[in-house]
């Protein structure tokens, strides 16, 4: 077991509930359920450690058994989380969100974590059928039709955030997956050049909020005027919040009278638990407490990448350089758009936001890099064809 990337993520995950506990001060809850927690965080932050309890099973089971076993589920899977998504599509949901039960989830994510075993299965086993299955064009297909179809379906739900996801993941894969240099580069000068259609007329088709979104970023990029009692709202407040806060911060849980717009409502208080969680830490803890957070993030990503190069096979380095692209698009997006280097989408901070589901798919995830690396010796028996015997490899 690498007990260093167990340390770092619940490391992460404490964190987190500190701050959910003081994000999510402003929901509204019953009056049984306040006198029983004293505020509407504690509450919060009780239900998601419930959720990393129910995760850390999923975890070290996950971790313990061989991902080569697991692997065999990606199937079932990725088509119930296309089923999922196009009920979704059909439904009036603002945040896609899906009730099984007692479970509400988003199917975007369960698409995108399916999406990846998916991947890293075919990429290996398809060769060995046929070598023709192994040609770098056919790679490219696989590759394009298993992200592109829940790529396509997200965005035609208007979840533009989630949708952004597929993009480092399917870059990632086709880096890792063999694909020559020269189809890459020419793959993205193809992308280049096809950028100004898509943003003109593809985008405002399968996403209304999109387009409007990234010209409010670009206005607000060049300091033109805009409105910041009405769309611009949130853009402008959360980079007040993370820019006034300066090294020290305002303390956790920080009153009004010391100066806290998130005590003031003034950060969206119904997300601010979720997709603006970093603007109330950056605001509560300042620079120190935001380059901390920055910091455990990267030495986790990078200790992945580390698990990645001791592989045993394809499978398993591209199962965790799709976790780390998974990882990093959150990241990257949820803190950018928070210090306005991208545009407002809804996309939570893995480990820390509160998202119950997406804290167990991200431990899932998580303990699919734990097991690549816990079976990294593992050797099996085959047959050499010029004989009878046995070999271990």
């Amino acid at each position: 077991m690498n007990w260093v990337l167990v340390l770092l993520m619940y490391a992460l995950l404490i964190f987190g509930i500190y701050a959910i506990e003081s994000a999510a001060r402003h929901l509204p809850v019953s009056a049984k359920l306040l006198e029983e927690f004293g505020t509407p965080g504690a509450y919060y932050a009780d239900l998601q450690k419930r959720w990393i309890v129910y995760g850390s099973v999923v975890y070290f089971f996950t971790a313990l058994v061989d991902y080569r076993w697991i692997r065999w589920l990606a199937l079932p899977i990725y088509f119930v989380s296309l089923f999922f998504m196009a009920r979704v599509m059909g439904s009036d949901d603002e945040v896609h969100q899906l009730r099984l039960g007692p479970i509400i989830f988003q199917p975007a994510q369960l698409g995108v974590t399916s999406g990846v075993l998916m991947i890293a299965w075919l990429m290996q086993d398809l060769p060995r059928l046929h070598r023709i299955f192994g040609l770098p064009l056919i790679r490219i297909g696989f590759i394009a039709v298993l992200s592109g179809v829940p790529f396509l379906m997200v965005m035609k739900m208007g979840d533009m955030g989630s949708a952004l996801v597929w993009l480092p993941v399917a870059v990632v894969a086709l880096l890792i997956g063999g694909v020559p240099f020269r189809y890459l580069s020419l793959m993205a000068i193809i992308a280049f050049g096809c950028i100004p259609m898509i943003y003109m007329v593809v985008l405002p088709k399968v996403s209304k909020r999109g387009p409007e979104r990234i010209q409010l970023y670009l206005d607000m990029l060049n300091d033109r005027p805009v409105d910041i009692a009405g769309p611009a709202y949130a853009s402008y407040y959360v980079s007040m919040a993370v820019g006034k806060a300066g090294m020290m911060g305002n303390g956790w849980n920080a009153p009004a009278e010391r100066g806290s717009l998130h005590d003031k409502r003034y950060i969206p208080w119904k997300t601010a638990h979720n997709d603006f969680i970093f603007a109330v830490i950056a605001e509560e803890f300042g620079f120190r407490g935001s380059l901390f957070l920055i910091t455990a993030f990267a030495a986790l990503l990078i200790l992945c990448l580390y698990v990645s190069f001791y592989s045993r096979d394809l499978t398993g380095r591209l199962v965790v350089a799709c976790v780390v692209a998974f990882f990093f698009a959150h990241i990257f997006e949820n803190i950018g758009m928070c210090v306005l280097i991208m545009p407002i989408t809804g996309i939570p901070l893995p480990l820390i936001s509160y998202s119950g589901t997406f804290a167990m798919m991200c431990m899932f995830m998580l303990g699919m890099v734990q097991s690549v690396w816990i079976h990294r010796h593992a050797m099996e028996i085959v047959k050499v064809p010029s004989s009878d015997r046995e070999v271990l490899r």
